[in-house]
């Protein structure tokens, strides 16, 4: 790490943006140790194994077709950090376009920059896995890509006192459980890209749309309580100490950690977990997975998010 170069790279920011993305990204590579991805022998084949074995489980249980991306890396942290740069440039490049001319000065660029930096910093020292569906990509026909950030990896099963080897293997099968429905809803990334656009042009309008955010947050919570839905049916193994030690150490870290999680909005996301899950136990206690299944016919099929607290409505609209 070398925290001087991270600073003067943001004190360094220019550009007519509202980020420089580049010394947003040198930034937050000088505050962060990159990790080793020096793989041990077999230890490529492994993940290699585990993305197919998830792949197959995944079909299996659910009866979906998809394929996991060609680009499956395994990756280091600052390796993550420049993959993620382009996404997030994309996502606030909506706001950007929406800007009057000069909206950014020197000054609010190199704050902006520096809030970047600290967001990139921090994600790209605990990010375990990562499956991107690359939205709002310039070319729709981009591949999707499955990201492994091995030194977190590592580090956290060191952290947990859990096998290395096992809890690789579980965090592929939860990545590859988003690749599944992606893959089974080819509707689903324009979905959240439009409810991303709108939500974010309105607020470069001064106003909140707060029916484009609920409608993202509520199709964020069915991805992510379908993901765990078929975690619980597809891992070939116990897991139950893995979630529960997970939870009890994002529940005991410092106040500091405790703080940036709530600022990025991570305890936002443990929520649509918790929540997402409970809708689709529910579902599948009253009916069976095949139902469950149904909220990737289409848009329509998504529960609102009265219905996510509600689950036996979305049972009777959907079965009507």
């Amino acid at each position: 790490m070398n925290l001087y170069r991270s600073a003067r790279a943001v004190a360094g920011a220019s550009g007519d943006d509202a980020i420089d993305w580049a010394s947003a990204a040198e930034a937050a590579k000088a505050a962060t140790d990159p990790g080793s991805i020096a793989l041990e022998a077999g230890e490529q084949e492994a993940y290699a194994r585990d993305v197919r074995d998830a792949r197959e489980g995944i079909r299996t249980v659910s009866g979906l077709e998809f394929d996991v991306p060609d680009t499956v890396e395994i990756q280091n942290r600052h390796h993550w950090i420049d993959a993620n740069v382009a996404t997030f440039e994309r996502v606030m490049g909506t706001l950007e376009d929406h800007a009057p001319p000069g909206a950014f000065p020197g000054v609010a660029r190199t704050i902006n920059t520096g809030t970047m930096t600290v967001l990139l910093a921090f994600l790209g020292r605990n990010v375990l896995g990562q499956y991107d569906p690359l939205l709002l990509a310039e070319t729709p026909d981009d591949d999707h890509a499955l990201y492994f950030v091995r030194p977190n990896i590592l580090k956290a099963a060191d952290a947990l006192a859990v096998d290395s080897d096992r809890f690789r293997r579980w965090i592929a099968f939860h990545e590859v459980t988003h690749a599944a429905e992606f893959g089974a809803a080819p509707w689903l990334s324009e979905h959240l890209e439009r409810r991303m656009e709108d939500g974010i042009a309105k607020l470069s309008e001064g106003s909140f749309d707060r029916q484009a955010f609920r409608e993202l947050d509520a199709a964020m919570t069915v991805v992510e309580g379908y993901a765990e839905l078929l975690m619980d049916h597809a891992f070939d193994g116990e897991y139950a100490d893995l979630r529960r030690k997970l939870d009890e150490r994002r529940q005991g870290r410092g106040p500091l950690q405790r703080l940036f999680r709530r600022l990025l909005g991570l305890g936002l996301k443990r929520r649509q977990y918790e929540r997402g899950k409970d809708f689709f136990e529910t579902i599948v206690d009253a009916r069976d997975l095949e139902t469950a299944s149904l909220v990737w016919e289409g848009p329509e099929y998504l529960p609102s998010h009265e219905e996510l607290d509600a689950p036996g409505v979305w049972l009777r609209r959907v079965e009507r």
